[in-house]
């Protein structure tokens, strides 16, 4: 049957979750386009914030939205999505304009940001469990690499807006431009709601899906099709399944690697090459561009495999592998990164190794998220997304506080150097970015290995496809 007669309003279904979550990351990415200016000193008009104290608002905010999403899975399972996705963005969007009246204290700004990971947290599981209910098995995952890829628009949107917002004084001085950074992001998310509400309903209940493209989207569910899931799976339930653990496991090893990018990536341009302000904004933009083909490419990776005949869990396994193989390319980082062996062009050299890392972040992505649908029925989606979106924040916070404290102690260890070497301005300077560098790359080899390592786990713990039918 063809897509004209079946019709194709699960894309524009698609489109809404693409811009909710491209309007997730752009607010989310908000403060690590601040963090220069927020570790200036006082003196200088920043905050005085070492990194320790960017990784306590970091870790702080992955921390809740780790643990609410996963309780967010369950109460979308309850509630629905209409009704999950709209009150996520809401609180999300309020505490994210309060970030801008939290003062210069790093606490106070964890607090808040604590409070808007409590409304980021909704969106993926709401979004997955609704790839579940418009979309057919095959066109999950590349459903969920188009509107996972908005992950990277925000973030790329990000990188040029913020930049030109926070170093602007605005209405003479009395909101500085980090605050109405946070304040005009934040507000965008309430023009989405309108588009939400209006367009967005169950496939049941929808009046303007076609009864074709309603059969399409049910044509190879092993529930009951054309039934609304009304029965909802405790979320305790889920937990004796391998499978879960199977997802809670990929998460966790590799959600983490993403915070990284997100968070650090402008620190590490500094540091390594000392770009900062508007010069890091086209090379932090082309990492996240690529990301997107990554994410939309990735999506449609498996399908490659199931159009030869091979069963879609297995398919899946098979585009992970070969998507876990390419973040291995980090561990080249420092070298490519080199200054002294070449020169003006090592940041180019370096952000090829960081855009290839970044796609196969993004391709895994929406294939590890698709393996829930392929094996849970879908009433139980969104609690298992939850709990994998638990596990990737606890990964995410583990790896920003390693981050933070081993770019810190390296910071201490090179301006020790420097003393010990009478060296001052620019000469020791030079030596604490040297340091620093060297955190930088022990970090790029940690997630260099994360993904084959998750992939590991994943094959050990679901060896084939073992779908749930007795939730």
């Amino acid at each position: 049957m063809s897509s004209q007669k079946i019709g194709n309003y699960r894309w524009t279904i698609v489109s809404l979750l693409f811009f909710a979550t491209t309007i997730n990351y752009m607010d989310r990415q908000v403060i690590g386009y601040l963090k220069p200016l927020f570790s200036l000193p006082v003196e200088k008009g920043g905050l005085g914030w070492s990194n320790t104290d960017f990784a306590l608002v970091t870790s702080l905010f992955t921390l809740f939205y780790a643990g609410i999403t996963f309780i967010a899975g369950f109460i979308i399972d309850k509630i629905g999505t209409k009704l999950g996705l709209a009150l996520s963005l809401i609180i999300w969007s309020v505490f994210g304009i309060l970030n801008a009246f939290a003062g210069s204290l790093a606490l106070v700004h964890a607090c808040i940001r604590s409070l808007f990971g409590i409304g980021e947290a909704g969106n993926f599981p709401a979004s997955i469990k609704t790839i579940a209910e418009w979309f057919p098995k095959k066109e999950r995952a590349l459903a969920t690499g188009i509107f996972n890829s908005g992950a990277n628009v925000g973030a790329m949107i990000a990188s040029i807006v913020v930049p030109l917002i926070a170093y602007r004084v605005w209405f003479n001085g009395a909101i500085a431009g980090w605050q109405m950074a946070f304040i005009i992001t934040g507000l965008i998310g309430f023009f989405w709601l309108i588009f939400w509400f209006w367009l967005y309903e169950t496939p049941k209940s929808h009046k303007k899906l076609s009864a074709a493209e309603f059969d399409y989207i049910h044509s190879d569910d092993t529930e009951p099709a054309k039934v609304e899931n009304v029965l909802k799976a405790p979320w305790y339930k889920v937990l004796k399944y391998r499978q879960t653990w199977a997802f809670f496991t990929g998460k966790f090893l590799t959600d983490g690697i993403w915070w990284f990018l997100l968070f650090w990536l402008p620190d590490f341009m500094k540091q390594q090459f000392n770009m900062e302000g508007h010069a890091i904004m086209v090379p932090l933009f082309t990492v996240y561009a690529v990301a997107i083909l990554g994410s939309v490419l990735g999506g449609g990776f498996p399908m490659l495999f199931m159009n030869k005949g091979m069963e879609a869990y297995k398919a899946r396994l098979t585009a992970m592998l070969i998507i876990a193989i390419l973040p291995v390319s980090l561990l080249t980082t420092p070298y490519f990164g080199n200054v002294s062996i070449f020169g003006d062009q090592a940041y180019i050299y370096a952000l090829v190794v960081i855009c290839i890392a970044a796609a196969a972040h993004q391709a895994w992505s929406c294939n590890i998220f698709t393996t829930v649908s392929d094996m849970f029925p879908k009433k139980a989606v969104g609690s298992v997304t939850g709990i994998g979106g638990l596990a990737g924040g606890l990964g995410g916070v583990l790896i920003q506080q390693i981050a933070g404290r081993l770019t810190d102690h390296y910071k201490q260890i090179g301006e020790a150097a420097a003393v010990v070497k009478n060296l001052t301005g620019d000469s020791a300077r030079l030596l604490v970015q040297t340091h620093v560098q060297t955190a930088y790359g022990i970090m790029f080899g940690l997630c260099a290995l994360s993904y084959l390592i998750a992939w590991i786990c994943i094959k050990i713990l679901v060896p084939k496809f073992q779908p749930i039918t007795d939730l």
